[in-house]
């Protein structure tokens, strides 16, 4: 039985279970720091970063920017995959960061459900 949260009707298909585990990691994020936006990544030895948005007057990080930043902090070697939970902001620098790593890797986008969005 697979971990991954089943659709809601009209949502994208469930995750695969270690993409699922990304989704878990980003919710708890978000619950532990009751930010807007929160995003897991995984890097490609299989370890895992979540972050949330920063938001000081001498810094800015979206959820997904300060997650790349950590893995990159960490010497990740590169990104497999990355999820970026609630909130409507499509995040463009931080999928342009991820990108810039590891070009091919995706990146998902999730409601606070866990559901992926299109």
């Amino acid at each position: 039985m697979s971990d991954a949260p089943a659709p809601v009707d009209g949502a994208e298909p469930a995750f695969d279970p270690e993409d699922s585990k990304l989704v878990t990691l980003a919710r708890a994020t978000l619950g532990r720091t009751g930010a807007g936006q929160a995003a897991a990544l995984r890097d490609t030895d299989g370890r895992t970063y979540a972050g949330a948005a920063v938001s000081l007057p001498s810094l800015q990080l979206s959820a997904l920017q300060a997650t790349v930043a950590m893995a990159l902090a960490a010497a990740a070697p590169g990104v497999e995959a990355a999820v970026v939970l609630g909130g409507l902001d499509r995040d463009e620098a931080g999928v342009a960061a991820v990108h810039e790593i590891t070009p091919d890797a995706p990146v998902y986008f999730v409601d606070r459900r866990g559901n992926r969005l299109s």
